[in-house]
């Protein structure tokens, strides 16, 4: 939980905007590009380095995961990226609320201890769904 600082009045609501206007904006392009430009098709998007190698990183099939919930496909979605489908919820939790907190002005900092234990969940569930996806006959596969 990050404590609640107050309010910085010297910046502008219109520069602390920018950040997250222009993530929301980046994200919504990306969204549109994945929409129209279909992943699915080998090579359209490039190749995952590591898919290359034979290893399904924990983003390998995110794109397709995306294409597939513009498409209103969650069942497709989950199938190709599991994690991402599951962790997009929290993503836009945490978007809203930063975009919120810009708009108010106000400044939240974060606790150690709760930023070290969410670093260390989130590594330990990338590696367990890296492992898990990886194993021979995984349904979790890219």
């Amino acid at each position: 939980m990050a404590t609640l600082v107050g309010v910085a009045p010297a910046v502008s609501r219109r520069r602390r905007m920018l950040g997250p206007a222009l993530a929301i904006g980046g994200l919504a392009a990306a969204t549109l590009a994945l929409h129209l430009r279909d992943p699915h098709e080998s090579g359209s998007w490039g190749y995952c380095p590591t898919a290359l190698l034979g290893l399904d990183c924990p983003g390998c099939g995110g794109l397709r995961a995306v294409n597939d919930l513009t498409h209103l496909r969650l069942a497709d979605a989950a199938s190709s990226n599991l994690l991402l489908v599951l962790a997009l919820p929290l993503a836009v939790f945490a978007l809203a609320r930063w975009t919120l907190d810009e708009w108010r002005g106000v400044t939240r900092l974060p606790r150690p201890r709760t930023t070290w234990l969410a670093t260390t969940g989130v590594v330990a569930v990338l590696v367990a769904f890296t492992v898990l996806r990886n194993l021979p006959g995984s349904w979790l596969a890219a």
